[in-house]
């Protein structure tokens, strides 16, 4: 393990992480300094991007507090390098560190569009909304030349197959053309995270996320084109941002969001130990009270990952934070449960070589 020692740690240029641990597959290695740097900037960790040749595209789960069964990643690992991830230890099936490589060495799936055509025309295929960006963000800088998801939307307006995005990425505006029309037909809805207004806060937790001034003008340009837009608090961070919660809402309606959501602050495996590092260095004033807090809604643990528990938490300020939460949605007509999306349209557009229909 890293020291803790703040004079050793080496902040890295643009990134959250402060240490790349060995993934938990994967042998343990240490890193020694011998005096030598092997580039002029050693803060600097330039991003890395790999191919991969995916089998199946639409993963599909179980779980009783989400509410979408199938979402899409067109990327493993995330550049905007949030702190605060839930999704880092998923690196760790690929034999990488939930530290600076998943910020760093990321995985574009340039074959989903396909794979998705494939499994949308898959007779046993049966439709419902598509989630897209619960794991990591399919708008993050690498989207900009690699195109996945922009292709994939492509795919979902050919069949008309109702598709929710989440995103902290101000690049989705660039597929406006594409999702207004959905959107008119009642096949898309977009949520849009801000932890913090903060923009010093933001740039420190969340490295390469647009600012939230930004995000929130992504918000309006989304709304103003007729696309449904929820802005998520997500996650507040018990002792940090939670003081926000009231302001943010307010911020987000005044940009045009029509609904809203919160998630509390999710530590599961790795994110704990990098979570913690990150405090001692950016917030050792505070990191004894965000932790006592975190620990307290989770029975004395850093996370409690039982359904129903993991995403908010239990206990009297839990609830308060709830509280909160319910009342200025109300006073602002934020919804916290929307209309569904329409699944009453999707069809498998005609291909070459398809038997044509006389009815």
């Amino acid at each position: 393990m890293q020291s803790q020692d703040r004079t050793k740690i080496r902040i890295h240029t643009a990134r959250a992480a402060l240490s790349n641990q060995a993934g938990r597959f994967d042998l343990s290695c240490e890193t020694i300094e011998d005096g030598w740097v092997s580039e002029p900037d050693a803060s600097r960790v330039a991003t890395e991007i790999r191919q991969e040749a995916a089998r199946t595209i639409i993963s599909y789960n179980r779980s009783p507090d989400l509410p979408f069964d199938r979402s899409l990643n067109p990327y493993r690992g995330c550049e905007h390098g949030c702190i605060y991830c839930f999704a880092r230890p998923t690196h760790a099936y690929l034999g990488l560190s939930a530290g600076l490589d998943f910020e760093t060495k990321l995985v574009a799936r340039p074959n989903a569009p396909e794979l998705l055509r494939q499994e949308l025309r898959a007779g046993k295929y049966r439709v419902a909304p598509l989630a897209i960006g619960t794991n990591t963000d399919p708008y993050q800088p690498i989207e900009k030349q690699q195109l996945v998801m922009r292709r994939c939307l492509q795919v979902l307006s050919e069949f008309n197959h109702p598709v929710a995005v989440i995103t902290k990425g101000a690049l989705i505006e660039r597929d406006i053309d594409i999702l207004a029309p959905m959107a008119a037909r009642g096949l898309v809805r977009v949520g849009v995270s801000v932890t913090t207004l903060d923009p010093d806060l933001s740039r420190r937790m969340e490295p390469r996320v647009p600012t939230p001034t930004r995000r929130l003008a992504t918000i309006r340009r989304l709304s103003e084109a007729g696309i449904p837009v929820r802005i998520m608090v997500a996650p507040v961070v018990p002792g940090l941002t939670d003081h926000e919660i009231e302001a943010l809402l307010a911020a987000g309606s005044e940009a045009g969001a029509d609904a809203a959501s919160w998630i509390m602050l999710r530590l599961p495996r790795e994110v704990s130990e990098l979570w913690q590092q990150w405090l001692a260095e950016h917030e050792p004033g505070r990191a004894a009270k965000v932790m006592a807090r975190l620990r307290e809604m989770h029975g004395g643990r850093d996370y409690d990952p039982r359904w129903g528990q993991r995403m908010r938490g239990e206990g009297e300020y839990a609830r308060m934070i709830g509280h909160r939460f319910k009342t200025a949605c109300r006073k602002l007509g934020l919804q916290e449960k929307t209309a569904e999306l329409r699944c009453d349209l999707f069809s498998s557009p005609a291909q070459v070589g398809d038997q044509l229909s006389f009815f």
